[in-house]
């Protein structure tokens, strides 16, 4: 065989064969290999910037390993979901050099000292003592796949840009008349004219017919039984890996000397408080208070003389508008008009309702509840590292029954219906947040039967993995087993039909041209009055669904809303507007929500326009061909 090769090779026909071999290699093999000597393999240029390859990959695999968990692990992401990802991955990247190009164009830099007091100042690192573990921060890294310096220069270029974006904001400062449009907007109180009509002060109906009991049957819902799942699932979070994590009493004890301020509770005082800006009118309101008058009479009179009447329940000292004023309370005797006493808001005069004293709890009294707040945060530096061994274990086996013992996961069998619940109508014993039971659920009514488990990423740093085993369809009760619930059921709705058709007369009448007051009187129906009620708080004793309808009405409006135990024919009687200046304190507050929010608004035009200016370069071809699976 060798030397019938040899001969072929010696041909002219050979010879030609290869020459056109050679020819096709240095059209495109050779020609390929030129054309990439010297290209540029950075997948994007952001100034003097270059977001190279390797970096866009870790981001990339990243976020969609996050990606891939918020699926449920069942699927890999689509070729639209990676284009997607790739393009919020190159466009955060970017922003970021963009804006590191500005921080080293005006030469600021990040001293060794603050770049280690940074460091040091990481929950995640400290030990026991509250301080800096060098074994910690080398577990957090190695956890999270990062090497020393590479987490350095991160932590370097990440407190350059907040030295830049903290500056920036620095003139975020709200106009005060937006400050006082606010302030109106969300303490404007509003006063309502109602006539309730409750389901059940209709009149008796009649009794159901058979036929009409079967139709009330046949058309309820709720008397099916739902669908019920038997799962078998795993749960992995730092709750389930702090089972495992043994805290030693040295370390409970060091954390209890160095929090203890947490296990002491300061006295507290609630008290009613008049601020007057004349010394005057504080000692004509201290003598009213005085000689007997209660805290109405007192408001009354404040609001007269121009001062503010305000109550403050169960405050610290350090709660007070002015120092001045929480130390006088703090001496003051319970049950005694004191003042007035100048401060920097004017002359107040109080008195103080209630004391509540302090407390302390000991070390003995608070350890268990340490040590679980130890092994906890312990825990979160392992869960991202268990949660990696998890899905390697069930890649390599999705039996949930083949898992290695060492992962400190917490196993779940049983069988539950789409809210959660047991078959006995109990919640199912779910370990966790009100949050993971949810996505829990929501997972196990996603999958088919008997379809492998893969590890599926929860909220507040949880992982689980689940597999339903068997289901059982919803079926209809049969009718005799909600015979009486049929009935009640039935009678409640003819009562609601009949409140219904009430309120909808009076709403008519009232809005025909009489008032709501006159269309009651005539109906036999009585008028009520609501306290005022703001916009953003539950009323005592009001339904909620009054709320929104009542806020977006004008003066003298009619309308008629549904609650669950009745309806409510509801017109607005009363708009009262606040003045900012009698809320010193409340201004203050809604001036600093405003200032953050400028502030973020103002990182954000800043961090959109240096993108701009640095007028970025993208390789499309390579984004794309990263891009792909």
């Amino acid at each position: 065989m060798l030397s019938l090769f040899r001969r072929f090779l010696s041909t002219w026909a050979a010879r030609a064969f290869f020459l056109v071999l050679i020819a096709s290699f240095g059209l495109w093999g050779i020609a390929d290999v030129v054309r990439n000597v010297g290209r540029d393999g950075a997948i994007a240029t952001v100034g003097d910037r270059k977001i190279e390859a390797p970096e866009f990959q870790e981001a990339m695999r990243t976020q969609l390993a996050q990606v891939s968990r918020m699926l449920g692990g069942k699927t890999e992401p689509t070729p639209a979901i990676r284009q997607a990802v790739a393009g919020q991955v190159l466009d955060r990247l970017v922003v970021q050099a963009a804006i590191q190009n500005e921080v080293a164009r005006l030469g600021l830099v990040v001293p060794d000292e603050a770049l280690r007091a940074a460091v040091f100042d990481i929950p995640a690192f400290r030990g026991a003592s509250g301080a800096f573990d060098r074994a910690r921060f080398e577990a957090v890294l190695r956890n999270n796949n990062l090497t020393e310096p590479r987490f350095l220069d991160l932590m370097r270029s990440d407190l350059g840009q907040r030295q830049l974006m903290e500056a920036v904001q620095v003139g975020a400062v709200p106009p005060e008349v937006l400050t006082a449009q606010v302030f109106a907007f969300q303490r404007e109180t509003r006063v309502a004219q109602y006539v309730e009509l409750p389901f059940a002060a209709a009149a008796e109906p009649p009794a159901p017919t058979d036929a009409d009991l079967q139709r009330a049957y046949d058309n309820g819902d709720r008397y099916s039984a739902p669908e019920f799942r038997r799962v078998k699932a795993v749960i992995l979070s730092p709750d389930t890996v702090a089972r495992d994590i043994e805290v030693p009493d040295a370390d409970v004890s060091a954390y209890y000397e160095q929090h203890k301020a947490e296990y002491v509770t300061s006295e507290k005082r609630s008290v009613e408080v008049v601020v007057a800006q004349e010394e005057g009118r504080a000692r004509d309101i201290a003598t009213a208070w005085i000689a007997g008058a209660d805290w109405d009479a007192v408001q009354k009179a404040a609001a007269a003389a121009g001062a503010s009447s305000a109550s403050l329940d169960d405050a610290a000292a350090t709660e007070f508008p002015a120092p001045e004023l929480g130390q006088a309370v703090f001496a003051a005797p319970a049950e005694t008009v004191t003042g007035p006493i100048q401060s920097t808001l004017g002359w107040q005069v109080f008195r103080v309702t209630k004391v509540t004293t302090g407390t302390e709890r000991t070390l003995a009294e608070a350890a268990d509840e340490i040590r679980t707040r130890l092994a906890r945060e312990r825990a979160v530096d392992q869960v991202y590292a268990r949660a990696n061994k998890l899905e390697d274990a069930l890649s390599a086996s999705a039996s949930l029954d083949d898992l290695p013992g060492d992962l400190g996961v917490a196993a779940v069998t049983g069988t539950l219906d789409a809210q959660g619940n047991t078959p006995a109508g109990e919640p199912a014993p779910i370990p966790g947040s009100l949050a993971l039971r949810q996505a829990f659920v929501t997972a196990a009514f996603a999958l088919g039967r008997n379809e492998p488990a893969r590890m599926t990423e929860g909220p507040d740093q949880s992982y689980f993995a689940v597999t339903v085993e068997d289901t059982t369809p919803a079926a209809r009760k049969p009718f005799a087993e909600v015979e009486a619930q049929v009935r009640e059921d039935w009678e409640r709705e003819v009562r609601r039909k009949e409140q219904e058709r009430v309120a909808a007369k009076l709403l008519t009448a009232a809005q025909a041209g009489s008032s709501l007051d006159d269309a009651a009187t005539v109906a036999g129906l009585r008028l009520e009055r609501t306290p005022p009620m703001a916009r953003a708080q539950p009323t005592p004793g009001v339904p909620a669904e009054m709320t929104e309808p009542l806020f977006g009405m004008k003066p003298g409006a009619t309308t008629m809303i549904e609650a669950p135990e009745g309806f409510y024919v509801m017109a607005l009687a009363e708009i009262a507007a606040p003045d900012p200046a009698t809320d010193p304190l409340g201004t203050a507050q809604i001036r600093t929500a405003l200032t953050q929010s400028i502030g973020q608004d103002i990182e954000l035009t800043v961090a959109a326009a240096l993108r701009t200016q640095a007028k970025p370069q993208v390789n499309r071809t390579l984004l794309g061909s990263m891009a792909q699976p």
